[in-house]
């Protein structure tokens, strides 16, 4: 299988970031400090514009306060179902 940043497996964990970040109550900029990353960065990953690197997926759960699991979890799930 290729892997691509546009897989629709990608979507519904970019989905499931955006979500969390915004129940977070922190804004991408306020993310990305945290991060200490630009937050073009992040809104590249939000917007289906640059690949999840993992390192920076667990990293960024860290700062939303989200466990890493729950997202490895839709992924999984998405490539069981073909969904």
């Amino acid at each position: 299988m290729k892997s691509s940043p546009y897989s629709p497996h990608y979507d519904k964990l970019r989905t499931w970031l955006k979500q969390r970040r915004e129940e977070s109550g922190l804004t991408l900029r306020e993310a990305a400090v945290a991060m200490r990353r630009h937050h073009s960065v992040l809104g590249k990953m939000e917007q289906e514009r640059r690949k999840i690197e993992i390192l920076e997926f667990v990293n960024y759960c860290k700062v939303l306060g989200t466990d890493p699991h729950e997202g490895l979890e839709i992924l999984i799930k998405s490539l069981e179902t073909g969904e």
